[in-house]
């Protein structure tokens, strides 16, 4: 039986949470957004009128798509170009969800994307479920065919998983910001000694490129080699400016709930710098280059009102 226009809008009506759901699943907006698409033909082939709680149904078929999704995709990551990371959002993406209490805050940085890479995908489902959006372990149970008890267990694996990955004390906000701005004032200096204080020993600097923008495959690892990394990164050269075609504009601005760099050329996103800032300093910076994953970057940016760059690099 066709859909009614009742039909339709109730599913449109539950897609924003479905689309914060997918992105905290997969870590990709663009495959967040097929998954919704998929789950959509579903609602759309399915007998509605025999479907007694509509949004349960669709909770259920979309994490299991998810589900499919990241086990596949493990295969699809070994043969991966360099390092995977997820897809950053900008401030104002819907997708990004709910953001009133810290645990879903939380749930959609780009560190805990990261982290959650390497829970299993029903350790990983279990918890975008339970800490972003409250559902009950019976919900949680009845939507991954498991038992309340197994949904317990694997919610508690997770949590321990994450809470372990982190294991440095988060900071406010601005307090983040301000070190970011001292972060990028100190990279423009050309000398090592500025950006190594705003660091950790063991920070790392990691970036993905997908194969198709250059982008180192290790991490630099230490306080010392990421501070010099990051002067050369920012250090002005013909040769940069030629490679990316002019001179990129440098904003600070939000990525996933935390201040990030910004890089913008001819209005297009061609990089998103996420540091990880804790009360020790600057543990992480995660830079997602890949151009594939910055489309959505790319819209949502030149939808936006924003402020005069910082600076313009190279």
């Amino acid at each position: 039986m066709p859909l009614t226009m009742k039909d339709v809008n109730r599913f449109e009506a539950a897609r924003p949470r479905l689309d914060a759901i997918a992105y905290r699943l997969l870590g990709s907006a663009s495959e967040a957004e097929d998954a919704v698409q998929e789950t959509f033909l579903r609602w759309q082939a399915a007998d509605v009128g025999r479907i007694e709680v509509p949004e349960a149904w669709m909770t259920k078929v979309l994490t299991n798509l998810c589900l499919n999704q990241l086990t596949s995709a493990r295969a699809r990551r070994e043969s991966y170009v360099g390092q995977w990371l997820p897809e950053p959002l900008l401030d104002g993406d819907p997708m990004l969800g709910p953001a009133e209490t810290a645990e879903q805050r939380e749930s959609v940085s780009y560190a805990v994307l990261t982290l959650m890479e390497r829970l299993s995908p029903s350790e990983r489902a279990v918890y975008v479920l339970r800490e972003a959006f409250d559902y009950p372990h019976r919900e949680i149970a009845a939507i991954l065919d498991i038992t309340e008890t197994s949904s317990q267990q694997l919610y508690h694996r997770a949590k321990k998983h994450i809470t372990d990955g982190k294991a440095r004390a988060e900071i406010d906000e601005a307090a983040a910001r301000r070190i970011v701005e001292e972060f990028l004032t100190a990279a423009t200096t050309g000398r090592t000694e500025p950006l190594v204080r705003l660091l950790t020993a063991d920070v790392i600097a990691v970036g993905d490129g997908g194969g198709k923008v250059p982008a180192r495959t290790k991490a630099f690892e230490g306080a010392s080699a990421v501070a010099k990394f990051m002067r050369g990164l920012f250090k002005p050269s013909k040769a940069k400016r030629v490679l990316v075609g002019g001179s990129p504009a440098i904003h600070l601005a939000r990525a996933n709930g935390a201040p990030a760099v910004v890089v913008v050329l001819d209005g297009r996103v061609i990089g998103v710098l996420c540091p990880q800032v804790t009360a020790e300093g600057i543990v992480a910076f995660r830079s997602q280059v890949n151009p594939d994953k910055l489309e959505r970057a790319t819209e949502v940016w030149a939808s936006a009102e924003h402020g005069e760059p910082l600076f313009h690099a190279f």
